[in-house]
């Protein structure tokens, strides 16, 4: 029942727990407060009581006689008033005694056993109506002592009415407390609401929208800062997972293509057993040509393409790469015999994969040729993708390897502008890269650098 009711509960706002945090904190501040002041006003109206009662048994004892062998009082007028709650002894004998006062009584034994010194200077009798009785010895020749009484009453109700006066005045100040802490920080919170409802409108339409830190506290500032960074970081990993997605679908769409083409022209007729097998070859290639662009640029993606350095043999890869390649029928791939044994420090597929875009945009912008040249260059393997196509409008050179930028939309050419992006980053992730040439003429010539093994 227990845990059904807690899991059931409304949880506590933060407001409301700063609030009662403040209420309890000021609890006991008001307790020890409370306590301490009553215990002072307490002891002072004790003092108080003390002081009239030496007052009064100075005055009585004024009215004593102690010059003789053996104390005696002294008649004065109007002593009456002196006599009031008062006892007088000579030694332990009691001279006097208050009219009130039964012979037996609590306060005659108790004035009896102060005059002969059997209890302290003050004692304070309980009961219904508390009494204070003090004793004070009469200097002489002859021992006399006064012992003084007075009502605890006035005094104790003195103290109780401060009491609950402090009290309903702590009772007071805690309903304050609590009602001034929940304004202030409702008001405090206000950034923090602001921020919520911000979040709230971004989770509906995603955009580039950021908290900031102008106008806010230290610390919220300092959050929003936090908030901002992960934003972005969530932004950056959403523009990768979209810009994977992209690469994958423009370098799937090649071998995509030959296997439907291989496919179509095998059910235009009926073909002969040599020629279905090299059909199932064209296609099981085209396959085997998509796994290694999906397995390629997950790796690249998750990081695992930099950990494996090769060796591949540069020649092998683009005789394989212009194998596989669709070659329009008035354009002519030529691959430049190598000068020697070329071996890039990369994988062959990130070798494949930065190269063939360069080769596909070759093909389809050329008029009559496309050549593929590759050799040392110093420390590195170079390999040039010349064609004589249209080449590269000056104006759009700067931004050649932008992710989903052409120079013509409408050119009558399919293709999403990723190629180029794609080919410099794979060429990147094995510490090489892509350039495009601009000092080339009749065409276009696109450069790709590769360590050497």
């Amino acid at each position: 029942m227990t845990e059904r009711f807690q899991a059931g509960r409304r949880p506590l706002t933060l407001r409301s727990r700063l609030s009662l945090i403040s209420v309890f904190v000021a609890a006991l501040l008001m307790a020890v407060l409370i306590v301490a002041f009553n215990a002072i006003v307490r002891h002072q109206l004790d003092q108080r009581a003390d002081d009239h009662l030496r007052t009064r048994a100075a005055a009585v004892a004024s009215t004593v006689d102690t010059d003789g062998h053996r104390a005696r009082v002294v008649e004065v007028p109007n002593d009456d008033a002196l006599d009031s709650d008062v006892w007088i002894y000579a030694g332990t004998e009691r001279l006097e005694s208050p009219p009130a006062a039964a012979d037996d009584g609590p306060l005659n034994q108790v004035a009896d056993s102060l005059a002969a010194g059997r209890h302290p200077h003050c004692v304070t009798v309980s009961g219904h109506a508390p009494v204070r009785l003090c004793a004070s010895p009469v200097t002489g020749s002859a021992p006399a002592t006064v012992v003084a009484a007075v009502s605890l009453v006035p005094y104790r109700t003195s103290a109780d009415t401060v009491l609950h006066a402090t009290l309903a005045l702590g009772a007071v100040m805690l309903v304050l407390t609590y009602a001034l802490t929940r304004v202030a920080v409702r008001r405090a919170l206000r950034p923090v609401r602001a921020m919520t409802e911000q979040a709230a409108a971004w989770s509906t339409q995603p955009g580039s929208d950021r908290f900031g830190t102008a106008g806010r506290p230290a610390e919220l500032a300092a959050l929003a800062t936090s908030l901002d960074a992960l934003l972005d970081k969530i932004r950056a990993g959403l523009l990768h997972e979209q810009q994977l997605t992209r690469e994958l679908s423009h370098e799937l769409r090649n071998p995509l293509a030959r296997i439907v083409a291989e496919l179509d022209w095998w059910r235009t007729r009926p073909r002969s057993s040599e020629e279905t097998r090299r059909s199932l070859a064209v296609v099981g290639d085209a396959a085997s040509s998509m796994r290694t662009i999906c397995d390629t640029l997950l790796d690249e993606a998750q990081g695992a393409a930099s950990t494996h350095r090769g060796p591949a043999d540069v020649h092998a890869v683009l005789v394989r790469l212009a194998g596989s390649s669709v070659t329009p029928p008035a354009v002519t791939l030529r691959i430049a015999p190598p000068t020697g044994r070329l071996m890039a420090a990369a994988p062959a597929a990130i070798v494949e994969r930065a190269v063939s875009p360069l080769v596909d945009n070759a093909l389809r912008y050329a008029h009559s040729h496309v050549t593929i040249v590759a050799g040392r260059d110093g420390a590195g393997i170079r390999i040039e993708v010349t064609d004589d196509g249209p080449g590269v409008p000056t104006w759009f050179a700067p931004e050649l390897f932008q992710p989903g930028r052409r120079a013509e939309a409408g050119d009558g050419h399919s293709g999403a502008g990723l190629g180029l992006s794609l080919a410099r980053r794979l060429a990147r992730s094995a510490d090489g890269d892509v350039h495009y040439d601009p000092s080339h003429r009749d065409g276009a010539c696109f450069v790709a650098t590769l360590p050497a093994a």
